[in-house]
């Protein structure tokens, strides 16, 4: 078998290379694919806000069932096999995050590079039939180049003169927005990335004066590991309701304390909802309640911390709790809580309603004197890390300046003196109507000194 040559070796090397520039390169750029791809990425998202992110199985097939399905096809297993459940960490949601930041990258070496290169570059127009091409040109008489220059500076122009021909240039500006527009984008996705794959969401259902660390995490990337908290813990110092007159919730709040590794207290808040605490790039949000416990105290007895649990009722939230009174535990009363306002109703063992007392009253059931010295809540908190919101929020921001600056016009103005006649022309990006009339002006002006009367010579 004939060995290969030297050049045949360097032709193949060189067939990926002419792949990728003739066939990938413009396909990547091609504004089509970044629009499909930009729709595709904002449908998913939204389906992402619209379908609840991170929760159990239960919640799913208890929301979204099989019969009858949800738009006909949406069912809990459609959600957990494609991943609906957690979009934005499913390997094509990152997959078309990273597909339109190829193209963004294309796009903006393809053709906005090579733009903002053009419009740097001194052009000189050296022949009258290069005016013909413009949309906005003039011929004149008797009218030097050099008359041009300061009119041109005045409108703020930058200017270049070679013998004589003039070129003229302002608002590069504009040709640098687009560029900063993609940098901007580009950073937005990488901060969405990285955050989707350290980020995570844990739910927490703390009683007051207890002390926990995050544990119940329903969502994390791949690399979240770092992120969850192992050197510090919080404590719920406690947590309380403001009602409205009419007895509906108004707030509710938990007063919160970060400890770090010996049980030092190195932060502390009240938070609420829309007010979250914030450490070390973890964020708890208080999100939901529930009753934990109730103290009692039996005639003289020290007080007793039963824990009660949410009851199965058609509406509402209801807690409930059975206690003893007697000691063989052959009779007792359950207790019944809706909220944490203290009202309390008592049932006795076959369901009838026995009273109803309220925190820090004391009443007599079953021979014996029960009062009801508090009643604990549980703070629901919503605890979060996403270490690219950062980096997200700088892309924001460059995305405003680029967009900002991508309304400078870019304007161009070319003279040319070839005899005794002034060619001069002009064209812009945008702001059509305002170019014409800044260059009806500077025409103007060069025409006045021609249209000005002659003094009259001595006789």
């Amino acid at each position: 078998m004939a060995s290969e040559t030297p050049s045949n070796w360097t032709t193949l090397s060189k067939l990926p290379q002419q792949y990728f520039q003739k066939e990938l390169l413009p396909l990547l750029s091609d504004l089509r694919l970044a629009i499909v791809l930009l729709l595709a990425i904002a449908i998913f998202s939204i389906s992402g806000t619209v379908i609840e992110q991170g929760e159990t199985l239960e919640f799913y097939q208890a929301n979204y069932p099989e019969h009858p399905a949800l738009f006909g096809f949406l069912t809990w297993k459609v959600i957990l096999q494609v991943g609906l459940d957690h979009v934005y960490r499913t390997w094509w949601f990152l997959a078309l995050l990273i597909l339109f930041g190829s193209s963004l990258t294309a796009c903006s070496f393809t053709r906005q590079l090579p733009t903002l290169k053009s419009a740097q570059r001194w052009s000189y127009y050296t022949q009258p039939r290069q005016f013909e091409k413009l949309a906005l040109s003039a011929e004149m008489d008797a009218i030097s180049a050099s008359a041009v220059l300061p009119l041109l500076q005045s409108k703020r122009y930058r200017t270049y003169q070679d013998g004589d021909t003039i070129y003229a240039r302002k608002g590069i500006a504009g040709r640098i927005g687009p560029i900063i527009v993609h940098v901007s984008m580009l950073i937005i996705l990488a901060g969405s990335i990285f955050g989707a794959m350290t980020g995570f969401f844990a739910q927490e259902m703390v009683p007051s004066y207890e002390t926990f660390k995050v544990e119940h995490v329903f969502d994390a990337g791949p690399w979240a590991a770092s992120q969850i908290p192992k050197d510090w813990s919080a404590k719920v110092n406690r947590f309380w309701i403001d009602y409205t007159p009419n007895g509906t919730i108004d707030q509710f709040y938990s007063d919160l304390s970060i400890l770090d590794a010996q049980g030092n207290e190195v932060k502390r808040k009240t938070i609420h909802v829309n007010e979250p605490l914030r450490y070390h790039g973890v964020t708890m949000y208080q999100a939901d309640w529930a009753i934990a416990a109730v103290r009692v105290r039996f005639n003289n007895s020290p007080v007793l911390q039963l824990p009660m649990a949410k009851l199965a009722v058609p509406n509402g939230r209801v807690w409930g709790t059975w206690i003893p009174t007697k000691p063989d535990l052959s009779e007792g009363v359950s207790l019944v809580a809706k909220d944490l306002q203290g009202t309390v109703l008592i049932y006795d063992n076959d369901g009838n309603l026995l009273s109803t007392t309220r925190q820090g009253m004391e009443i007599e059931v079953n021979g014996v004197r029960l009062s009801v010295v508090e009643l604990i809540g549980s703070t629901g908190l919503q605890i979060k890390a996403d270490p690219g919101i950062p980096i997200v929020y700088l892309g924001f921001g460059l995305l405003m300046v680029g967009v900002a600056m991508s309304y400078f016009s870019h304007s161009q103005v070319w003279a040319l003196q070839s005899g005794d006649r002034l060619y001069i022309g002009g064209r812009t990006n945008r702001a059509q109507v305002a170019f014409e009339r800044e260059m009806l002006d500077i025409l103007n002006q060069l025409e006045k000194p021609l249209n000005s009367p002659q003094p009259s010579q001595p006789s």
